[in-house]
């Protein structure tokens, strides 16, 4: 069974600058393609950004493009979000989120789409 775990969250200003972490652990995470969701209160789960198996396509919603990035790194089985000029709309938990294969067809901008999911940690933004 994959476990991913994150990290990195906390209580920063605006225009500040986080690195938020998901180690993974129990699987093949070299094959997983990787997501970040976020949820805010009183809000649905949404899609932040998500990556290939490989790293070499990425993808953004449009609210987080330019300031955002999402890599990995196979030989440590962690995935990042570099998360630059945060903003106090970025408030919310952030979890990591793994697909077993590949995305393929799959829509990766659902949160069906992912078979596995981290506990969350939070990112504070304050204006």
């Amino acid at each position: 069974q994959v476990q991913l775990v994150e990290s990195g969250g906390g209580l920063v200003q605006a225009g500040d600058s986080l690195r938020l972490s998901c180690a993974a652990s129990g699987g093949t995470f070299s094959r997983n393609a990787m997501g970040w969701f976020r949820q805010a209160p009183g809000k649905e789960r949404e899609f932040v950004a998500a990556i290939t198996w490989s790293g070499g396509i990425t993808y953004y919603t449009d609210s987080v493009k330019g300031r955002f990035t999402i890599s990995r790194d196979n030989a440590r089985n962690t995935a990042y979000l570099q998360m630059n000029s945060l903003k106090p709309e970025d408030t919310a938990i952030y979890y990591c989120a793994g697909v077993q294969t590949s995305f393929g067809g799959k829509r990766y901008e659902k949160s069906s789409t992912y078979d596995y999911w981290g506990q969350g940690t939070q990112v504070t933004v304050s204006s």
